[in-house]
């Protein structure tokens, strides 16, 4: 299926001009989104914030072998995100699925599981939507990607982006997280090896596999002459930002951000850290919290952070996540995808916010 060259925003997008008063959030396309100094930008030069939804299936139903979505992955799910103003949704890939290798079942790998993954794109794209595709579940040599691993692998993952850059390189509306949470170095906060694993790959401590450097996923991604914008996360599971801007890996075209998760588990989990080591990296490359939540099924973490991110950080991010999971340990932001997605409270705590930023 085709993807929209031009494609209208729906609902919901935090804008302004990047000189200039706020801009009508419906008039402005997110077509063309890059990075311009730390903010993202629509081919227009224009300023857009992303605030979005995580919706998981598509990284573990393929390799399980009963299918490629988890719920609904129809109009219906497009529906329910307009519903809760949203204006991005994140969709995990698995590097067994997509290239179609190590015996998944071709009824929902390679040509399948590409076709699929591309009409669930273009539905989203086509309405104004950014699509963000993250690598989420991986696995070296001929072992299946039944889970998350501490870094890409050279068996595999650089030929994933080889292929996913070369099929959504004309898609507007689509960014490439590279990679969903490394954690080299047995998971270490900061530490220099970590943060040398993380940008250059090899043989790294803990690893029994080579390890594929943030760089050569870049190099790979640019190969192939897709200029979307790239998002790269940090230590920790993507909870560490704490050398990246040392670390960070170069792009020819200076079109890259950096990913933070934030939940109220991790250490990094008061404004005093967010302010010392996240603050530093926003002001300088553009933001992206691909995964936000809290597992006390409340709010009381995730709205200050939502409103400090807002503050002079000029973050973006998306809620984790739009399944019926249990709420505590999802954490899921719904309990049934009736009226829209039934929310939980943390749930509710999400889109009573998105709803007030409108």
């Amino acid at each position: 299926m085709a993807i929209s060259l031009i494609l209208l925003i729906v609902l919901f997008a935090a804008v302004e001009e990047v000189v200039g008063a706020p801009q009508d959030p419906l008039a402005i396309t997110l077509s063309g989104i890059r990075a311009e100094g730390n903010r993202l930008v629509n081919k227009d030069g224009q300023v857009v914030n992303l605030r979005g939804l995580n919706h998981a299936g598509t990284e573990y139903a393929c390799v399980q072998g009963w299918g490629i979505f988890d719920g609904i992955f129809n109009s219906t799910l497009l529906e329910a995100f307009q519903a809760w103003k949203s204006n991005a949704v994140r969709v995990p890939l698995n590097e067994d699925c997509w290239l179609g290798i190590n015996g998944v079942n071709p009824e929902v790998s390679g040509d399948n599981y590409i076709g699929n993954i591309t009409a669930y794109v273009s539905m989203f794209t086509d309405a104004g939507f950014v699509v963000l595709l993250d690598l989420h579940w991986t696995a070296p040599g001929n072992q299946l990607a039944t889970g998350q691993q501490p870094m890409p692998n050279m068996d595999h993952s650089v030929d994933l982006w080889k292929s996913v850059a070369t099929h959504f390189k004309n898609a507007p509306n689509v960014v490439f997280e590279l990679f969903n949470e490394p954690y080299p170095d047995n998971g270490n906060w900061n530490s220099q090896v970590g943060w040398q694993c993380f940008r250059d790959g090899g043989n790294c401590p803990g690893l029994n596999f080579q390890a594929a450097g943030m760089q050569t996923l870049v190099d790979a991604v640019r190969g192939t002459g897709a200029t979307n914008l790239v998002l790269v996360g940090g230590l920790a599971w993507s909870n560490s930002l704490a050398q990246w801007p040392q670390y960070a890996p170069k792009d020819p075209l200076n079109n890259i951000g950096a990913v933070w998760h934030s939940y109220n588990f991790n250490y990094c989990n008061n404004e005093a850290c967010w302010n010392q080591y996240i603050t530093p990296v926003a002001s300088k490359y553009p933001l992206v919290v691909t995964e936000l939540g809290e597992n006390d099924c409340q709010g009381d973490y995730v709205v200050p952070l939502m409103q400090w991110l807002d503050g002079s950080n000029h973050a973006n991010y998306l809620a984790w996540t739009f399944n019926t999971w249990d709420c505590n340990s999802g954490p899921a932001l719904i309990s049934s995808y009736s009226n829209s997605g039934t929310p939980t409270s943390y749930g509710q705590a999400v889109k009573n916010y998105y709803a007030s930023k409108k």
